[in-house]
Parts: C-alpha cells; structure tokens; sequence
C-alpha cells in the first residue's frame, strides 16, 4: 500500500441485477485507485443467494462472477490500486422481492420493512459459513488482494452478535462467546480457504446503539476471539438501521472520529493492525491519529463519494477538509437504481489550504 488511507466497503448501487460486475462499477473502482487512496474495500458482496440486501448489490455467490470480479480486479491493480473484495449476508435485512427467498437470522423476527425472518436451522447456519468460505476463494481466484468479511451494521454475522437480534437459547446465543460462535467459525473456514498468508479482513461495530446491543466491552471480547481465530486486521465502524439518532453517524458534521475512544479501548486487547471509519474528514486527523497509535489505516466512506481523489488533493499539498457535508442524499440516488453518487457536488470555488 502506498498510504494508509483505506475506502471503506461502501454500496455503490451498480452491480446487474444479478449480481455481475458491470463497466460502471469498474469505472467506480479505478477512479478510485486514479485518486491515490492506498487501499480499496468494495461494497459488500453477498455470499448467497438469499443475502442479497439491495438493489445493485455485488454477488460473489456462484462461480459465474468470477469472469467479471477479474476484470475488476485486473482494472484496479492496471491503475495502480490494491483492492479487498467485502463478503456480506444481510440476514433478516436481505429482500425477499429481491431474492425470491424468505428471510433469514438469528432469531425470528420482521425486519425494518416488515418482512418476517425465520430463526436459522444448525444446517442453515452450516451453509452460511461454508459459502463465506466458498465466497473467499473466488475472491482469491480473481486476483483481489484479501477479503473483508462483513460482521458489522446489524447484517446477519453482526445480528448473531447483537442481543438485540439473536434470542437463541442454544451454542450460537447467550453469552458472547456462543453469539460469536458463526463468526468464528466463518473466520476460521474463510483462513483455511485461503491460506495462512492471504489477508482475511473484518469489519465490526464499536457498538451498536441499540437496546441489548453489541457494547464496546462486548466488541474488546469479540476482537481477542478474532485475533486468536487469525484474523489480519479489524475495522471499527458501528450502528445498525435501528440505531436512529443514537449512531453518529446520523449527526452530519456535529462529532468528530465517532469511534475514536472505542479504539483506544480496543487497541488495549489486541495487537492486530486497527481500521478505524467514522467522522475523519481531514489529513491532520488522519495523521494524528495514526501518530498516536489509535489506528493503523484511516478509512473514510462518505468523502470519497464527492471526492475520489481527495488522497491525491492532499498528497498535492491542498489539505482543505473534505468537501462532503454529511446529508446521506447519495444513497438516495442508488436506491432509486441510479448508482451511488455525491447529488450536491459543486465545483468547488475555495483557494486550496495548504498543509501544515
């Protein structure tokens, strides 16, 4: 990696209806790259069929993707990039109208939309953890630098986490050890799909901001059961849907690295290379708090989406803040099927601010 600027997995809207890779999300991926940003995590890519959580959502499901995650793969490193392919299974979020399936989760229970979701079977739950595996090693075969399984925002790993979500009364609910049991496991198929030395990534929540919910407590425990299971490096965001106003992320430009205390607190229980998302809009920050060792990698989401070569700006000497504001209206735009894409963007008219 040429800097330790990182995007964070961020739905782009842009994949075919069923799932393949299109030209406009190579497109995505390579400006990407162009901009200078040292690391690519793609939006979340669901493993199997019934994980599907949005419309344009990346599949990494069956073998038929691989001809274009190839391509992709190809097209980042041809521009300069590196690029970590995110494994995801929404759970209870996924759309049936979508995937023609029913929901699944931890327990049962109606999504946000009023779906209603079954708790899985011990066999679901085996099925689910091999096609995270399964899903790893197309990734691999494509030509993608690592994997990032996805565990956080209330999709289906983090409902297993989350007391909000999982009621189970057997090995996989209860007490943290046994609601991280399929995490672990997922880790561990994921390692031995791949190989002891190719990067396996997770992205988990600091908290979760609901009632019942993952606590930062809960999140230190989680990261030493990942550092033993052999993870390569954990990412830090948080929130779920049904987080509202209690996530900060909710907050537009109100706070500042949401999970700053959060990694500090994590960074006591592991030695594992952190990611920390959340709040970051500017290359002071960033490098401060590499400096200081609350994080390794800065990864930044919403910016980039105005800006894809916010890196290069500062790297050319103009360290003004990143010019997104935090309204969420992009992910407007990729609901309604038009891909994800900054909707107040103005060409700025600011002198640049130099560094320092």
């Amino acid at each position: 990696m040429p800097n330790r600027l990182v995007r964070s997995a961020t739905w782009e809207g842009l994949a075919a209806p069923d799932g393949t890779v299109t030209p406009a999300l190579i497109d995505m991926m390579t400006a990407l790259a162009r901009g200078g940003v040292g690391l690519i995590i793609s939006g979340h890519a669901f493993v199997s069929p019934e994980g599907q959580a949005s419309p344009g959502k990346l599949g990494v499901h069956v073998d038929a993707m691989l001809p274009g995650l190839t391509t992709m793969a190809r097209a980042v490193h041809t521009a300069g990039g590196r690029i970590v392919l995110q494994l995801a299974h929404a759970g209870i979020e996924a759309l049936p109208h979508l995937t023609g399936l029913p929901p699944i989760g931890p327990s049962p229970m109606k999504n946000a939309n009023g779906d209603d979701a079954h708790g899985m079977s011990l066999d679901e739950i085996r099925a689910v953890v091999r096609a995270f595996a399964a899903a790893a090693a197309r990734a691999q075969q494509a030509g993608f630098d690592g994997v990032q399984i996805h565990a956080a925002h209330g999709y289906l790993l983090s409902q297993f986490l989350s007391g909000y979500f999982n009621k189970r009364s057997d090995d996989y609910g209860g007490p943290l050890d046994q609601r991280a049991r399929i995490v672990v496991e997922t880790v561990t198929a994921v390692r031995a799909a791949v190989g002891h030395d190719y990067p396996v990534l997770i992205k988990i929540n600091a908290e979760d901001f609901v009632e019942g919910g993952l606590t930062r407590n809960d999140m230190c425990a989680l990261a030493r059961l990942l550092e033993r299971a052999g993870i390569s490096a954990i990412e830090l965001s948080g929130g779920t849907r049904y987080s509202g106003n209690n996530s900060p992320v909710r907050r537009g430009k109100s706070q500042s690295v949401y999970y700053r205390e959060a990694a500090g607190q994590c960074r006591q229980h592991v030695r594992v290379p952190l990611l920390l998302v959340g709040g970051i809009r500017d290359v002071a920050t960033a490098g401060e708090l590499v400096a200081t060792g609350v994080t390794d990698f800065v990864a930044l989401c919403r910016p980039l989406i105005r800006e894809p070569d916010l890196v290069n700006r500062w790297h050319a000497g103009d360290c003004a803040p990143a010019e997104c504001i935090s309204c969420n209206r992009c992910f407007r735009s990729a609901h309604a099927g038009e891909g994800l894409y900054c909707v107040t963007a103005r060409k700025a008219q600011r002198p640049p601010r130099p560094c320092g």
